[in-house]
């Protein structure tokens, strides 16, 4: 594989320099209409099997990348390109911020992580409104917002209305991040009083701007930290199937430092952030079978953390979620992840004699 032998020059670099090389590279690889019908004929798997509808979308396949790649969307033709059934960009804020001070992403190969802080970087909703209304989406486009670091906690409501308001009618589907460890105090509000308002002021602004121009509102998905305690799992699914909430997504990245092989004096050099990848794939897997336990599968699930190939989706899969998410992997695996690993779920389905991704969603709970 070519990209097996470009990895160590990319992991040479240092790993936010990297991401905007290999982002650079791909733009202009795959600039134009014909060359992206080229990386689809390449990289799309096309079996009906792997087709999966939740919230009023039909997906092409359950793989998706996870929002944090695209942070501006400048990107998302191409990456659709490379075989994803969804792209989900941002975190996009209602204010432009340029994130946390660099070096701020790092590498753990020896977890097969990333480290994080990167806090937010984004040109802003407006901007990224601008850029969405001169570009046609060609993959299945999910949008994810976030607090602006200067909003007050208390003004967090109306920061994300306004984010909400800016990019809603380009998103096939909206995903509120209450679960980034690194704007400050933004995990609080994954409590109760805060969230229940938040998620029911986006309804509401949600099917009030459905109702203006006549359609169905957009699905808005939650997106929540592996470092929730279960009780509090349990409460967070249940305020969402009470918000009419149309999934969530499970997990974003962890603060843990538990059973890392990179040595600790590295780890706590490197300094905070968030840990994703493999460290963080056996507690997100159980995330997302407590939440489809605590609402008996009614409320659609993506499964995000430690994704590396077909047996970590299969299993997430299995776990109870109809979609899953890549990140990490794609970085470690590179740009034929999401091809090998529809490839591989067909084969799965083939194996067990399953007419579909369906059949197999919360396999292990029956």
């Amino acid at each position: 594989m070519i990209y097996d032998l470009l990895r160590p020059l990319l992991f040479n670099l240092p790993a936010e320099r990297a991401h905007h090389a290999a982002v650079t590279a791909l733009n202009a690889a795959l600039a134009t209409a014909p060359a992206r019908d080229a990386a689809r004929a390449m990289y799309c798997v096309r079996d009906p099997r792997l087709e999966v509808e939740r919230f009023g979308i039909r997906f092409p396949n359950p793989v998706g990348l996870a929002a944090g790649f695209d942070k501006s969307a400048e990107s998302f033709n191409a990456l659709g390109a490379l075989g994803f059934g969804h792209v989900e960009v941002g975190t996009v804020t209602a204010l432009a911020q340029p994130g946390n001070p660099q070096p701020r992403l790092f590498r753990l190969p020896q977890d097969g992580a990333l480290l994080n802080r990167m806090g937010f970087n984004n040109p802003g909703a407006a901007a990224v409104s601008a850029r969405l209304a001169r570009t046609r989406s060609e993959p299945v486009l999910g949008i994810n917002i976030g607090k602006s670091k200067a909003a007050a906690l208390e003004d967090a409501t109306a920061d994300y209305l306004r984010s909400f308001d800016l990019l809603e009618p380009f998103a096939r589907y909206v995903a509120v991040n209450v679960s980034s460890p690194n704007t400050p105090g933004l995990r609080t509000l994954q409590d109760a009083g805060p969230l229940r308002e938040l998620l029911r002021a986006l309804r509401s602004r949600g099917e009030e701007r459905a109702r203006a121009r006549g359609a169905t509102a957009r699905p808005i998905l939650l997106k929540i930290a592996p470092d929730l305690t279960d009780p509090q799992v349990d409460e967070v699914a249940g305020i969402a199937l009470d918000e009419g909430i149309a999934g969530i997504i499970a997990t974003n990245t962890t603060v843990s430092r538990d059973r890392l092989r990179t040595p600790a004096a590295r780890v706590e050099a490197l300094g905070a952030g968030g840990v994703s990848g493999a460290p963080v794939r056996a507690r997100a897997r159980s995330v997302v079978a407590r939440v489809y336990h605590r609402t008996g599968g009614r409320l659609p699930i993506v499964g995000v953390g430690g994704i590396f190939d077909a047996v970590d989706a299969w299993k997430m899969i299995l776990a109870g979620a109809s979609l899953v998410q890549v990140w990490t992997g794609f970085i470690y695996r590179g740009p034929g992840i999401a091809r090998d690993i529809n490839r591989s779920l067909s084969a799965y389905l083939e194996r067990d004699g399953l007419r579909s991704i369906d059949e197999a969603v919360g396999l292990a709970h029956r």
